[in-house]
């Protein structure tokens, strides 16, 4: 097998590992990229090596699957960069730098409460013949830094093999996004992220290859990206922040920011104080009488399967974020912050990935967990919940036969303005739960969003305050087809 002297290797999901790196047949040096996919997030990590030690960037909390590669592989961890103070997720930056003895390399201007190696816009270190040049891209954050990195070798000839870690600066063909630390901060950022990204094309050459952390499903970026890889060169035609004048971009992109989710609010406070290694031990069982305590104690209970499994039968008084969607962030986006939560799942398997997840937002140990069936998880005897689902096509023919249901729209704001079911009501999900009183009692609510994941998540929580709920399992693509007017927002 051939490589680049810079070869990205296949991504190492949670679930599998990663592709095997094989050593270049003529013995020259070469930069190994690993990607470590968080799809659940949206993010990606990197272990980046000479093939004898390796620096580490933006690593997520469960730092095993770090250690793991790191050892596979053979290499020693020397530095641990963060980009920047992450605002969507937990870092495991700081449990990994002391479990392996390397140096956690963050922003000198951060203000964070641990010891950590202090980096500057400019300075440039090296560790084997990894050499890491430091490059400030605020926009992000005011304090986002960007690492170029070069082969020892190569660092002098007109960085030839650079690549570069780009976290929230310069996606695919988008940027992270500038309002995270504020509203009232997102225009200047947004004009830092512009001069940003014109920085690093100005300053890397065109086959310099792009490994950011963000924009792969995360709310981080500004607007959706583009591809799974990209070169500076082909930035600078494939990215509006490239093509795009400074003003005409920022107004673009101010415009087209769309709400994320709530517990971003608590990730930078966790990550300023350095967070400490998670627990992944299992947690504790629980039996049906206390799954029925924790309910009626307003604490959450969540079932992890599949939405037409929650349809057909579940505990009453549980919540459905199945973990065939993004089940992290909309969990983390509707919990009341600090609410126990108990995990309920098919098998002991499913416990684990959802916990990974949990300690990946800062949700340390769930309260309790159990696997098995619906039967298991209730008390005394008691009967199922449940409710029933249909399509697009069945809503049509209820309202040809006269029947007035509830339609309920719970996209957000910017998907409902392209286009909306006539006469339907709009509580976008992450607002549903403080807008109960607003769902009539008196008849069926029919809930439907984009693809049915997140309605099937709405249809847990009215199901769980009473109403009378049946859930659209269907895409919104679908509705037009199926015989409903669509209206779209002057």
């Amino acid at each position: 097998m051939s490589h680049t002297p810079h070869p990205k290797t296949a991504a190492a999901a949670p679930d599998a590992g990663p592709s095997d790196l094989s050593a270049d047949p003529a013995g020259a040096l070469m930069i190994n990229v690993i990607t470590i996919e968080t799809p659940s997030l949206g993010d990606r990590s990197y272990l980046i090596s000479d093939g004898t030690v390796a620096v580490v960037v933006d690593p997520q909390r469960d730092t095993d699957r770090v250690t793991e590669l790191a050892a596979e592989r053979g290499v020693r961890i020397t530095h641990v960069l963060e980009t920047h103070i992450h605002n969507d997720y937990v870092t495991g930056g700081h449990a990994l730098a002391e479990q392996v003895g390397a140096a956690y390399c963050v922003n000198a201007e951060d203000e964070v409460s641990f010891e950590r190696t202090p980096l500057r816009d400019g300075e440039e270190f090296r560790t084997g013949d990894l050499v890491v040049r430091v490059l400030a891209t605020p926009g992000h954050t005011f304090t986002h830094l960007s690492y170029a990195v070069s082969l020892a070798s190569s660092a002098g000839d007109a960085d030839q093999g650079t690549v570069v870690f780009t976290g929230g600066s310069l996606l695919y063909g988008s940027t992270g996004r500038p309002d995270l630390l504020g509203a009232e901060h997102a225009e200047a950022l947004a004009r830092h992220q512009h001069a940003s990204a014109h920085r690093l094309v100005e300053e890397l050459p065109d086959d310099t290859e792009i490994y950011p952390t963000h924009g792969f499903g995360s709310f981080c970026a500004a607007t959706p990206t583009s591809g799974d890889s990209a070169t500076i060169g082909s930035q600078k035609t494939d990215n509006p922040a490239l093509t795009q004048g400074v003003e005409e971009w920022v107004e673009a992109t101010l415009a087209a920011l769309t709400a994320h989710p709530a517990y971003y609010a608590h990730m930078g406070p966790a990550n300023a104080s350095g967070p400490a290694p998670v627990d992944l031990s299992q947690p504790a069982p629980a039996d049906a009488a206390e799954l029925r305590r924790r309910i009626e104690a307003g604490e959450w209970v969540v079932d992890l399967r599949d939405r037409t499994s929650y349809a057909a039968g579940h505990v009453p008084g549980t919540f459905n974020f199945g973990q065939d969607g993004s089940f992290i962030t909309y969990l983390g986006w509707l919990i009341p912050w600090g609410t126990p939560v108990t995990l309920l799942a098919s098998t002991p398997d499913d416990v684990e990935a959802a916990q990974r997840d949990l300690a990946r937002i800062g949700i340390d140990r769930p309260a309790a967990v159990a696997t098995g069936a619906v039967p298991d998880w209730i008390d005394g005897g008691g009967e199922p919940a449940g409710f029933g689902t249909v399509d697009f096509t069945d809503v049509a023919a209820r309202r040809r036969d006269g029947q007035d249901p509830l339609v309920l729209d719970v996209r957000r704001d910017d998907e409902r303005a392209a286009g909306y079911v006539t006469g339907s009501t709009h509580i976008p999900l992450h607002g549903l739960l403080e807008r109960l009183d607003e769902v009539p009692s008196d008849r069926p609510v029919l809930v439907h969003c984009a693809s049915g994941y997140r309605a099937s998540i709405a249809a847990g929580v009215l199901d769980r305050a009473g109403v009378d709920v049946v859930l659209i399992d269907d895409s919104f693509d679908n509705a037009a087809t199926a015989g409903l007017d669509i209206e779209k927002d002057a």
